[in-house]
C-alpha cells in the first residue's frame, strides 16, 4: 500500500520511521491560519484533516497521514517562532505554567472512502524559568521552527516540572499511538506484517 505524510516536517518523518513503514512524504498545499475564536483542539483537527484531505486529492489510492500541532497557554496559541527573540517571549511567559499541546493526526484514503482523525491532548508544567536559562537553553537548541519554542525529545526536557499525557510522542508532533490505532482500522497491521 502507499502511505504518504503530507508533511515536510522532518520531526514527522523520523517520528513515522519508528513505526518501520514504507513511506513517501509530500507537502501539502493547505492555508495554516487561525480562524478567529477557534479553538486549539479544533484548529489541530481541522489543519490535520486539511493537509491529509489535500494530498489525498492528488493521490486518491494512497493511505494520507496528516498532522498538525497547537501549542496554547490560556487558549491564546503559541505558534512556530521562528527567531531567538519571539522563542524568548514565548518561554518567559510559559515559566512556571502549563501549556497545553493539542496534536491532531488523520489518516485518509479517498479511493477506500476511509477517513478517521484523532486529536491527542498533552499538558506540559513548565518550571520557573530565568533569563539566564531561557537564554542558555535557545542558543544551544535553537528550537525556532517548534510550536512552543522546545524540544521534547532534547535539552528542551530540562525546562519541564511535569509532563501529563497518554502519547508523549505527541509532544514530538505526531501521535504514533492514535495513529497505530488508526491504521489498525485503515487495514494496516503495523506488527503483523
Amino acid at each position: 500500500m502507499d502511505i504518504i505524510l503530507a508533511s515536510t516536517s522532518p520531526y514527522r518523518r523520523a517520528l513515522l520511521e519508528r513505526l518501520k513503514l514504507d513511506f513517501r512524504c509530500i507537502p501539502p498545499d493547505v492555508d495554516e491560519k487561525h480562524q478567529p475564536g477557534e479553538p486549539p483542539g479544533a484548529l489541530a483537527e481541522r489543519l490535520a484533516r486539511a493537509k491529509a484531505q489535500a494530498v489525498a486529492d492528488l493521490h486518491p489510492d494512497a493511505l494520507v497521514i496528516g498532522s498538525d500541532q497547537v501549542a496554547s497557554i490560556d487558549s491564546q496559541i503559541l505558534g512556530k517562532p521562528g527567531n531567538f527573540d519571539a522563542a524568548r517571549a514565548q518561554l518567559t511567559l510559559s515559566s512556571g505554567r502549563e501549556v497545553l499541546f493539542y496534536t491532531g493526526v488523520a489518516l485518509v484514503s479517498r479511493g477506500r472512502n476511509f477517513e478517521r482523525f484523532h486529536v491527542e491532548p498533552f499538558a506540559v508544567r513548565f518550571r520557573a524559568l530565568s533569563a539566564t536559562h531561557i537564554a542558555n537553553y535557545l542558543q544551544r537548541e535553537q528550537p525556532y521552527d517548534c510550536a512552543g519554542s522546545f524540544k521534547a525529545e532534547g535539552l528542551g526536557i530540562a525546562l519541564f516540572e511535569r509532563l501529563a499525557g497518554n502519547d508523549p510522542t505527541s509532544l514530538e508532533g505526531l501521535p504514533l499511538i492514535a495513529l497505530c490505532g488508526l491504521l489498525t482500522e485503515a487495514g494496516v497491521e503495523i506488527l503483523g506484517r
